[in-house]
């Protein structure tokens, strides 16, 4: 049985999710600020974190920041508001997902779903993935570039060998998000873009004049060295 940590100041919130997602067979923690959370999160070990931007003592983002440095743990954000800036600050520290409020609770429920599909499951082939000293090993789900260790997200991992399992090829939008994200993501396209500038940080020397992914203007994303 899957554990989820939820981690909101809004008490009634919590109450009422937390029992919503007891009836859909998830263990439930709670805590009402981000210190509290850090607390949980050590001592249970959750399988998936629901994570509120704005709290006291310790808001949304530096306690993500703090998970981050402990754990590769799915996040899903919640947030007042989409903002472009709010969704490219919490994807950037690392995040899974987020939602706005409000918010239905099988909406969310439906995001937990999907998260956990792309984040827990094992990759589709056992092969393993290298072009121009990137590599990628599927045993120990663990990047290297020229031999250093890239850090990825689960979502970024899984977008990267989406990619690298097709060099030369260019893939749409649609397709990486029905590949990585899940089909009831389908408009959500904005979030392939957003996680490639991110991967790009990540994995090339020089993101302005990527190496490895590269845009196909009205067409897609391609790898290739």
């Amino acid at each position: 049985m899957s554990s989820i940590l939820l981690i909101d100041d809004d008490e009634n919130l919590s109450g009422l999710l937390g029992e919503y997602m007891r009836e859909q067979g998830y263990i439930i923690h709670t805590a009402g600020d981000g210190q509290r959370g850090l607390r949980a999160f050590f001592d249970h070990k959750p399988d998936l974190v629901i994570l509120d931007v704005t709290m006291p003592l310790k808001d949304g983002w530096d306690t993500l920041q703090h998970i981050r440095e402990m754990s590769q743990s799915p996040v899903i954000m919640l947030t007042a508001r989409g903002d472009e800036s709010d969704v490219l600050r919490g994807f950037s520290l690392g995040a899974d997902d987020y939602v706005s409020k409000p918010f239905s609770f099988a909406q969310l429920a439906a995001r937990i779903r999907a998260v956990m599909a792309r984040t827990g499951g094992n990759t589709p082939t056992a092969e393993n993935l290298e072009a121009g000293g990137l590599k990628v090993d599927y045993a120990t789900r663990r990047v290297t570039r020229d031999g250093e260790p890239v850090i990825l997200t689960p979502t970024e991992f899984k977008l990267l060998t989406a990619l690298m399992r097709h060099p030369g090829e260019v893939i749409s939008a649609e397709d990486l998000v029905r590949e990585v994200w899940g089909p009831q993501y389908k408009e959500e396209i904005g979030f392939v873009r957003r996680y490639i500038w991110h991967l790009r940080q990540k994995i090339e020397m020089d993101p302005e004049n990527p190496q490895y992914i590269h845009n196909e203007r009205g067409y897609g994303y391609r790898f290739g060295e």
